[in-house]
């Protein structure tokens, strides 16, 4: 009887879309989760930043609005489709092992020694797969609940933190990371995923949607 009622730890629906008592679904945890790396810097492995991750950015996707004027009246079609910037916090260790990598990703992208830029930007993109995962560990291997793999990432800006006598917080490097593409890959499938690509007769009524 008793864990019969965790069942109602629930919001009511109407009688025609589920049970009445089916208890809730375990959200992901924003603490459960790990960022990897292909490509970034120079030095192998780049684990050590994986280790280091504080905090990291789920993808934003947005479009771009396009206003039709007709008449007495607006309306409003999606245009081109853009993942906006991610933030990275890492921790910046004592071997220096973060920084050095952190370094060597931007003098890919500029050197600025001989102040000389890159030929191509295939010469210092790199992928970041971020994964949230279900808290497993050890002997208990971790289920991965959702992937996004972001493609064709460069580094827009490096913020070295700030020194402060009067903290005891860690010194971080945060990072804002801009993509070309971001996918849902495994897990929870939804960015990415193939859908019937429909093609209407008209612009805001009638015809296939």
């Amino acid at each position: 009887m008793a864990i019969a009622t965790l069942s109602r730890f629930t919001v009511p629906l109407a009688s025609d879309q589920s049970a009445s008592a089916q208890g809730m679904l375990m959200p992901k945890l924003k603490y459960r989760f790990r960022v990897m790396f292909e490509n970034f810097g120079v030095s192998t492995p780049t684990t050590e930043l994986t280790k280091q991750v504080s905090e990291a950015k789920r993808p934003v996707a947005s479009f771009k609005d396009i206003p039709i004027e007709v008449y007495n009246s607006v309306f409003h079609l999606a245009g081109k489709g853009t993942w906006e910037a991610m933030s990275i916090k890492l921790r910046d260790d004592v071997t220096g092992s973060v920084s050095k990598l952190v370094g060597e990703q931007m003098q890919k992208q500029f050197d600025f020694f001989e102040q000389a830029s890159a030929a191509a930007g295939s010469d210092y993109k790199f992928t970041m797969r971020l994964e949230i995962l279900d808290g497993g560990n050890g002997a208990s291997t971790p289920n991965v609940l959702e992937t996004w793999e972001c493609y064709g990432c460069y580094v827009t800006k490096v913020d070295y933190d700030t020194n402060n006598y009067g903290t005891q917080e860690a010194l971080t490097i945060s990072l804002t990371i801009q993509p070309d593409n971001c996918l849902q890959t495994a897990g929870t499938i939804g960015v990415g995923t193939p859908v019937t690509r429909l093609t209407g007769t008209g612009t805001t009524g009638g015809g296939a949607r």
